[in-house]
């Protein structure tokens, strides 16, 4: 029987905990969070504030918690669709079997609009909800605000600081899926994922807008689902 899992890197400022909900809800299908060192379950560890540091400090969990799946999908959104670009660069070269999804992201070479980061609190809260059309509830919390707003700073600085390189392009197919109401993400910016890959794109939208997987995840998994799995073809 084929075995699949999908890596889940969370948005700017979240963990793995985010991905919780997904877990055990699709038969056939592994959710496997990305745990980032100063978040959640590696909390004692130093925080990475380098994409690179970043990458290697995840990168021997990711290459033993998939070892024994058939297929991989990465996945990650917004923010963290770079991320899995990156880790899919770094394990495509040492197994087969893989898919990138990139979910609320353009692709890693886009240009970046303006800068949050640096802004005084308020200022940077309100940028983030300009960016992304979502408030986290807990920014309207001042004690939950403390714990949430550096590890969100440290990821919106990491995306706006990471500079593309051209390379090798990947030879996996890429999955690119956004809010049929996403006003930061549109449908072409999808399909420009092409250019990071010799494999075949396919682009999907589900209702809601930038962070539509916070109500729509079930969606998602159906998706990942069928294009992992064969069960029904993602349109």
């Amino acid at each position: 029987m084929l075995s699949a899992a999908v890596l889940c890197f969370a948005p700017a400022g979240a963990g793995a905990s985010f991905f919780h909900p997904w877990l055990g809800q699709r038969e056939g299908l592994t959710v496997l969070p990305v745990e980032l060192p100063g978040r959640e379950k590696r909390f004692a560890e130093p925080e990475c504030t380098e994409l690179g540091a970043l990458m290697d400090a995840v990168l021997p969990a990711l290459r033993s918690a998939t070892a024994g799946f058939d297929k991989v999908a990465v996945l990650g959104h917004s923010f963290g669709a770079l991320l899995a670009y990156e880790a899919t660069r770094a394990l495509a070269a040492e197994r087969d079997g893989l898919t990138l999804v990139a979910s609320g992201a353009t692709w890693p070479g886009t240009l970046r609009r303006g800068r949050i980061t640096g802004l005084a609190d308020d200022e940077f809260i309100a940028g983030i909800h300009t960016i992304a059309g979502y408030r986290h509830p807990a920014l309207d919390e001042p004690e939950l605000r403390d714990l949430v707003l550096p590890p969100l700073r440290t990821d919106v600085a990491m995306h706006e600081n990471y500079v593309y390189v051209e390379r090798e392009p990947l030879d996996v197919p890429v999955l690119a899926v956004r809010g049929d109401a996403d006003r930061l993400v549109s449908a072409d910016d999808l399909t420009e994922w092409e250019r990071v890959t010799t494999g075949t794109v396919t682009v999907a939208e589900l209702t809601g807008a930038h962070m539509y997987l916070v109500e729509e995840w079930p969606a998602l998994l159906d998706l990942l689902a069928g294009h992992l799995l064969g069960a029904g073809t993602p349109s």
